[in-house]
């Protein structure tokens, strides 16, 4: 496997399982399971984050509601025909268990493409946003497609960037709801996933990009990333 392309793309997260884990899908024999994690903000909010695990580890630590899970892994992007339309989903992809630390209990590095045009817009309150969607490369060909949204001084920068620009973020996965309306009678709620990018660069393919310098994530975990 190409390790490299592990660095791309790396998640630490920290928190309570809140829903019963239900059968994802099967890879070699082996079942995964989907469940969501809530996971605190400082300001005492909460995201409500997908997570998907090996039968393996949630068999080996009696992982169920209520239980408390930190893990490193990769926030992945897949799609699913919903209605005869292909919709984008997200999850975050447990590669290990890890001990809780004093860091950020919901932590994310990427590394890829701007793989759309980003698009640019102030709030009523003259708040500045701008959202972005990253390609971020996998082993075996694959890529990862995450929305992103960047606030201020990041938006600003943001905007200035076009398709094909390789970059580089850290921040943290949020989970944001909105309506969506389906007729002039009918309205459900959804929810989003995306990045909130509190730090991002860009660079030039050639660039020695120090990506671990730049971006730090739950330090002890990297021996089993790269085992």
């Amino acid at each position: 496997m190409d390790h490299s392309t592990e660095k791309n793309n790396r998640v630490y997260f920290c928190g309570e399982i809140v829903t019963e884990a239900t059968f994802s899908h099967e890879v070699y024999g082996e079942g995964f399971y989907e469940f969501f994690v809530k996971v605190l903000r400082l300001s005492g909010q909460a995201d409500i984050l997908p997570v998907t695990v090996s039968e393996r580890l949630i068999k080996g630590n009696d992982l169920k509601i209520g239980s408390r899970i930190c893990a490193v892994g990769q926030f992945r992007s897949y799609n699913k025909l919903e209605g005869g339309k292909s919709r984008l989903m997200l999850t975050v992809f447990v590669r290990e268990l890890v001990e809780p630390t004093a860091q950020n209990p919901n932590s994310i590095v990427l590394s890829g493409y701007i793989c759309k045009p980003p698009v640019y817009r102030t709030t009523p309150f003259n708040r500045e946003i701008a959202d972005l969607l990253v390609a971020v490369n996998r082993a075996y060909n694959k890529s990862d497609y995450i929305p992103c949204i960047a606030w201020g001084r990041n938006a600003r920068f943001v905007q200035t960037l076009k398709v094909g620009d390789r970059i580089a973020l850290s921040g943290r996965i949020q989970s944001r709801e909105y309506q969506k309306r389906l007729s002039e009678e009918e309205t459900v709620t959804m929810t989003a996933y995306e990045v909130s990018v509190s730090k991002l660069a860009a660079f030039d393919d050639g660039d020695n990009f120090d990506l671990d310098g730049e971006f730090d994530l739950y330090s002890p975990a990297e021996q089993t990333y790269n085992a």
